[in-house]
């Protein structure tokens, strides 16, 4: 037995499940382990209990992990968020996401104008930036956010991702939604974004809008 299962992805091609994979077992708040798929059967393991495999950059409740579900035959739950990403994450994240961006959009200016020698055009490439930068930014992050990754380069790096209520991946129309409504934070002077102080789900203004969470990752 070389111990693969086989299951179908969302485009319908088969993929391989190792069932010789070994998992992490939170038990008692403490990780032990590891267990292969067997003695997590012997353990009794609920979809509700955390498990981390070695190709996971977190823990997962058990029903979150796509084999474990094929395995061991739990049926998907929604995923409540608990932890949300504070103010100075979030704040921290778009700081990143502004610079990744604009020094994306300055290192495309600045090339184009080596091949422009006429001075006018350079200044008009040069003033160009103060609208292309916003317009890609808008679009890089409902790209992103309504990706598998669900969170732009900033937010993966501060470990925080956008989700609906329930704790999904939102849809590429529900993300540009999202993105429209910050236009709603912006022009109450910022105080929309002030919200996320004032509820238990650090909700700012768009996001109550558009009905979505900023989560965080848990951590053990």
């Amino acid at each position: 037995m070389c111990g693969l299962y086989y299951h179908l992805n969302p485009s319908n091609k088969m993929e391989p499940f190792n069932q010789n994979q070994l998992y992490l077992l939170v038990i008692n708040g403490k990780p032990q382990g590891p267990f292969n798929i067997d003695e997590l059967k012997k353990l009794n393991i609920k979809p509700g209990d955390f498990v981390k495999a070695s190709n996971m950059d977190d823990y997962k409740e058990a029903h979150e992990v796509a084999e474990l579900r094929e395995l061991l035959g739990f049926g998907e739950q929604a995923l409540i968020p608990q932890y949300f990403g504070s103010f100075d994450q979030r704040l921290l994240a778009s700081a990143l996401d502004w610079f990744f961006v604009a020094g994306v959009c300055i290192i495309v200016a600045f090339a184009a104008s080596l091949f422009v020698s006429d001075k006018t055009a350079r200044l008009s490439i040069a003033l160009s930036l103060f609208v292309v930068i916003p317009i890609i930014k808008f679009l890089y992050h409902i790209l992103m956010e309504s990706s598998a990754k669900q969170a732009t380069y900033g937010k993966q790096i501060l470990g925080i991702k956008v989700c609906d209520l329930q704790g999904y991946r939102i849809s590429f129309a529900r993300a540009t939604g999202r993105n429209m409504a910050k236009l709603c934070s912006v022009l109450t002077l910022f105080i929309g974004y002030l919200f996320s102080f004032f509820n238990k789900q650090q909700q700012c203004l768009h996001d109550m809008i558009a009905g979505t969470l900023v989560m965080k990752d848990r951590l053990f």
